[in-house]
C-alpha cells in the first residue's frame, strides 16, 4: 500500500530479484530463507499490520469516481479497514478477506485489482504500479516453481477461494497445500495435469531470448492463461460440490447437469462449425471478389499506361509545333482589310434584320394580347347566353305545358264549336316541335323523341288525353332540366370525376343518391355489382351456362320468348327489328335460368335485365347484374312461385303509409282503394315500369349500393309528392285513373330525392327487420290455413265420389251410344 514510510532495512529480501513494496508499513523482520521456500513462518516473524493510501471507486449516479482512502488491515479479524484518513478514530467500513477472491484483470489499468466478496465487489488502485503485488512475499512452492503469497499469520484461516489472477506470467497464487490453484480437495494427479498443460508454455517463454522481463510477457497469452485458469475454477467448484453432496440423487443431478452442458457445447460447437464454413465460404467470395478488383486495377493500369503514352506522344507534338512553326503561304496586303470590311458590312446588315424582327415580334404580341382579350369577352357573352336561351327555352316549355293543361281543362268543360276549336287547338300542339337556330345562331336543345337511353319522351298513347299529359309531361321534365343543369348537373359532373378510385364511404353514399352522371354510370354500376357478387363471380361461368343452354333447352325459355317481345315497348332497343339488344336478353336470361334453378325465370327479371343492358350494354356484366338483384340485394324466395317475401314487402309498406302518411291512408280507405295492383309490381321491378328514366336510373343508383330499403323510401317519396293531387279527388274511379299514371307526372327528381332520403327520416333497417318478420309470421299462417282448407275441401270431394246429376249422360255413356 502507498503513502506510508518505508524503513531501508526491509527493503532485502532472501529471494533473489524479489521487489518489496514502496507504500508498504510494516516491521523490521525480514522473511528468512528456510521460511520462504516452505512457505510458513512462526508466530513471532509474523509482520506488523500492512497500512496506506489506495484509491477506491465508488459513488453514486454520475458522481462516481475514485476517492483516496486510508486502509490497514486486522490479522486477527481478517479484515481490511479502511477511512478518510490516518487520523480519524473510526474506519468507514470493513471489507471480510475470510471469503474473499482478489482478481486483477489482464487488460485492466495497471495497479488496479478487484476484492471480490459474495455481497460485494471492491475495486482499487494503488498510484504506485504493482504496489499491490510487491505487498506480497514471494516463495518457492515446488522446485522452480516461484508463487506470491500475503504475509499472514499461520494462525489466519487461508480464505476459500483466496486466489489473485495473473497479470503476468509469474504473478500466480497458491495455497499452501499440495494443490494449483486453491483447487481444494482436487486429485493430485488432476493438478499435476494441469500444471503440465500449462508450465510448459511458461518455461519455453522464459527461455527464450526476449529483451523484455517476464513480467512484461505479451498479452495473449496472459489471456490464455487467464482462461484456462478461470476454467479450472470453475471444475473445481463443480467437483467440490459433487464431493459435498449428501445423496447419490443430488450427485446424479450434477452428473446430469454437467450432461446438458456438454450437450449445450456441442451444439455450441456444431453452430461455431457452421459459422466457421460460412465465413471460409465468404472468404472465399471474398478472395474472387478481390481477384475481380485486382484484375479491373491491372486494366485501369494498363489503360492509364497507355493514357500516358498517348499523352506523351501529344506533348512531343506540341512541344515540336512550337519549336518548329508550320509555313504558311504570303496573303497579299489588301486581302485581308477588303475581308474585314465585308464581314463589319454582313454584321450591320444582320444588326438592322434583328431590329425589325423585334419591332415586328412586339407589334404580333400586341395585336395577340388584344385578340386573347376579346376572345375572353366573347366566350363569357356566349355562356351569359347560352344561360339565357336555356332560361327562356325552360320558361317556355313551362308556359307551352301550361297552355296544353289549359286548353285540356276547357276541353272538358265546353262543348259544341268551342270544343271543336279546342280540339284542333290540341292538335295542332301535339305537332307542334321546337325549332332550331335563333337570329344570332344559337343553337337550341329541344324536346327529343328519344331520351339517352332510348325511351320515348313522350309515349305515343292512343287515347288523346293521355297523349296531351304525356306532352304536357315532356315540356316539364325538359324544363327542369335545363334550370338545374348548370345549378345542379354541372357540379355534380364535377365531384364524380375527381372521385378517383370507388371505395364504401360516407361521401360516395351522397354522390349515389344524388345521382350517377351519364358517362360515370357503367363504371360505377360494374363496380357495386362485383362489390355484390365477388364471392359468386368465377372466369368463365356465364360462358358455361351458355353452352349449358345449347346442349339441352330449358323448361323456361318458351315463358322468356313470350315476355321478350313485352319488354319495354316504349323503347326503341327492345322494338327496332334490327337491333341486338332482344338477342342478348334473351342469352342473359337463360344463363340466369341455368344459374338458379329454383326460381328459373319469373316474370319481371325480363325487365331487370334490359335495364342491366341498356346502362351496362355487356351480357356478362348485365347477367351478374341480374344475379346481384335476385340472390343477394332482394330477400330470398322475392320471385319464386309464392312471391312470399314480395307479399310481405308490400305488407310492410302498407304499415309505413299509415305511418308516415296517415292523411292520405285516410282519403283512400275512405274511397275503398286498394294500391296493391300498384305497388306490388314496384318491388318486383323496382319501379321499371312506373319512373321515367332520368329519375328511375337514379334510384338503380341508390338501391344497387344500400338495397331494399330505397325501394321502401322512393315508394313514400312518390305518395308524398302526389299526396295534395290525389287528396282532391273525391271519387274511388278518378283515383284509380289517376293512379295508372301518376307515377309519370314526376318530373321533378331533385325534390322526389330529397322527400326520399330526408322527409321520410327516421327511417331505421331494425324497424323494416320487425315489419317484415311479424307479417312474414301471419302470412305464413295464412297459407297454411289455405292449406288445411284445399285438402279438407280434396278430401270431402274424394269421399263423394265422382257424381252425376239426374238426367245428365256421362262422357263413357255418351262415347258408348256413338
Amino acid at each position: 500500500m502507498e503513502g506510508a514510510h518505508e524503513n531501508p532495512a526491509e527493503s532485502s529480501s532472501s529471494v533473489p530479484n524479489s521487489e518489496e513494496p514502496a507504500g508498504l508499513a510494516r516491521g523490521p523482520e525480514v522473511l528468512p530463507r528456510e521460511e520462504s521456500e516452505g512457505c510458513a513462518r512462526p508466530l513471532d516473524a509474523a509482520p506488523k499490520k500492512l497500512c496506506g493510501y489506495l484509491s477506491k471507486f465508488g459513488g453514486k449516479g454520475p458522481i462516481r469516481g475514485w476517492k483516496s482512502r486510508w486502509f490497514f488491515y486486522d490479522e486477527k479479524k481478517c479484515h481490511l479497514y479502511y477511512s478518510r484518513t490516518a487520523q480519524d478514530a473510526n474506519p468507514l467500513d470493513s471489507i471480510d478477506l475470510s471469503s474473499a477472491v482478489f482478481d486483477c484483470k489482464a487488460d485492466a489499468e495497471e495497479g488496479t485489482f478487484e476484492i471480490k466478496t459474495p455481497s460485494r465487489v471492491i475495486t482499487l488502485k494503488s498510484k504506485r504500479k504493482r504496489s499491490w503485488r510487491n505487498s506480497c512475499a514471494l516463495c518457492k512452492h515446488h522446485p522452480g516453481l516461484w508463487v506470491w503469497r500475503l504475509p499472514c499469520s499461520p494462525h489466519l484461516p487461508c480464505p476459500w477461494p483466496f486466489r489473485t489472477f495473473p497479470s503476468s506470467i509469474l504473478e500466480l497464487k497458491y495455497k499452501t497445500q499440495c494443490t494449483i490453484f486453491g483447487a481444494i480437495g482436487r486429485p493430485k494427479e488432476q493438478a499435476t495435469d494441469l500444471q503440465e498443460k500449462i508450465l510448459p508454455g511458461m518455461r519455453n517463454l522464459r527461455g527464450t531470448s526476449s529483451p523484455y522481463p517476464p513480467t512484461q510477457a505479451p498479452q495473449e497469452l496472459v489471456r490464455i492463461l487467464h482462461k484456462a485458469l478461470e476454467a479450472a475454477q470453475q471444475e473445481k467448484r463443480a467437483s467440490s460440490a459433487y464431493l459435498a453432496a449428501a445423496e447419490d440423487k443430488d450427485r446424479l443431478e450434477l452428473v446430469r447437469h454437467k450432461v446438458r452442458q456438454i450437450a449445450e457445447l456441442g451444439r455450441r460447437v456444431e453452430a461455431l462449425e457452421q459459422e466457421r464454413e460460412s465465413l471460409v465460404h465468404t472468404a472465399g467470395l471474398r478472395e474472387q471478389q478481390l481477384q475481380e478488383l485486382q484484375r479491373h486495377v491491372q486494366l485501369l493500369v494498363e489503360k492509364n499506361q497507355a493514357k500516358q503514352q498517348v499523352i506523351c506522344k501529344l506533348s512531343e507534338q506540341v512541344t515540336r509545333d512550337f519549336m518548329q512553326p508550320p509555313s504558311q503561304t504570303p496573303v497579299p496586303p489588301g486581302a485581308a482589310d477588303r475581308d474585314f470590311l465585308s464581314q463589319q458590312e454582313k454584321m450591320e446588315h444582320l444588326k438592322d434584320d434583328m431590329e425589325a424582327y423585334r419591332t415586328q415580334n412586339r407589334f404580333l404580341n400586341s395585336e395577340i394580347h388584344q385578340v386573347t382579350k376579346i376572345w375572353r369577352r366573347v366566350a363569357e357573352k356566349e355562356k351569359a347566353l347560352l344561360m339565357k336561351c336555356a332560361y327562356l327555352q325552360a320558361k317556355n316549355c313551362q308556359v307551352e305545358s301550361k297552355y296544353l293543361a289549359g286548353l285540356r281543362r276547357l276541353q272538358e268543360a265546353s262543348g259544341g264549336e268551342c270544343a271543336e276549336l279546342l280540339r284542333q287547338l290540341i292538335q295542332e300542339a301535339l305537332r307542334c316541335e321546337a325549332r332550331e337556330a335563333s337570329a344570332e345562331g344559337v343553337e337550341l336543345s329541344p324536346v327529343s323523341e328519344y331520351d339517352e337511353y332510348g325511351f320515348l319522351t313522350v309515349p305515343n298513347y292512343e287515347m288523346e288525353d293521355l297523349k296531351l299529359l304525356a306532352k304536357i309531361q315532356a315540356l316539364e321534365v325538359h324544363s327542369h332540366y335545363l334550370l338545374a343543369h348548370d345549378a345542379v348537373e354541372r357540379p355534380l359532373r364535377e365531384r364524380w370525376a375527381a372521385l378517383g378510385d370507388l371505395a364504401p364511404s360516407a361521401e360516395l353514399k351522397q354522390l349515389l343518391r344524388a345521382g350517377v352522371p351519364r358517362e360515370h354510370r357503367p363504371r360505377v354500376w360494374k363496380w357495386l355489382v362485383h362489390l355484390r357478387v365477388r364471392h359468386l363471380q368465377s372466369p368463365g361461368r356465364y360462358q358455361a351456362l351458355l353452352s349449358q343452354g345449347q346442349v339441352r333447352k330449358h323448361p323456361a325459355a318458351r315463358q322468356i320468348e313470350l315476355d321478350l317481345n313485352r319488354t319495354f315497348p316504349n323503347n326503341k332497343h327492345f322494338t327496332c327489328p334490327t337491333s341486338s339488344f332482344p338477342d342478348k336478353l334473351r342469352r342473359v336470361l337463360l344463363a340466369f335460368s341455368w344459374q338458379n334453378p329454383t326460381i328459373g325465370y319469373c316474370q319481371g327479371l325480363n325487365r331487370l335485365a334490359a335495364i342491366a343492358l341498356l346502362v351496362l350494354e355487356e351480357e356478362e356484366s348485365a347477367f351478374w347484374c341480374l344475379v346481384a338483384i335476385v340472390e343477394t340485394i332482394m330477400p330470398a324466395d322475392y320471385y319464386s312461385k309464392t312471391l312470399t317475401s314480395s307479399q310481405v314487402d308490400h305488407r310492410v309498406l302498407q304499415d309505413l303509409l299509415l305511418e308516415k302518411l296517415p292523411r292520405l291512408m285516410a282519403h283512400l280507405g275512405q274511397h275503398r282503394v286498394d294500391l296493391s295492383f300498384l305497388t306490388f309490381n314496384w318491388f318486383l321491378v323496382v319501379f321499371a315500369d312506373s319512373l321515367i328514366s332520368n329519375i328511375l336510373l337514379r334510384v338503380w343508383d341508390a338501391f344497387l349500393y344500400e338495397g331494399t330499403k330505397v325501394i321502401f323510401r322512393y315508394a313514400l317519396a312518390i305518395f308524398k309528392y302526389n299526396e295534395e293531387e290525389i287528396l282532391r279527388l273525391q271519387d274511388a274511379l278518378e283515383i284509380y285513373q289517376y293512379l295508372r299514371f301518376f307515377t309519370r307526372t314526376i318530373c321533378n327528381s331533385q325534390k322526389l330525392m330529397h322527400i326520399a332520403f330526408n322527409d321520410m327520416n327516421p327511417f331505421p333497417m331494425k324497424q323494416l327487420r320487425q315489419l317484415r318478420t311479424a307479417h312474414r309470421e301471419r302470412l305464413e299462417a295464412e297459407l297454411r290455413e289455405l292449406e288445411q282448407l284445399k285438402a279438407e275441401y280434396l278430401e270431402t270431394r274424394n269421399s263423394q265420389g265422382p257424381a252425376v246429376p239426374g238426367g245428365c249422360a256421362s262422357e263413357d255413356e255418351g262415347e258408348g251410344e256413338a
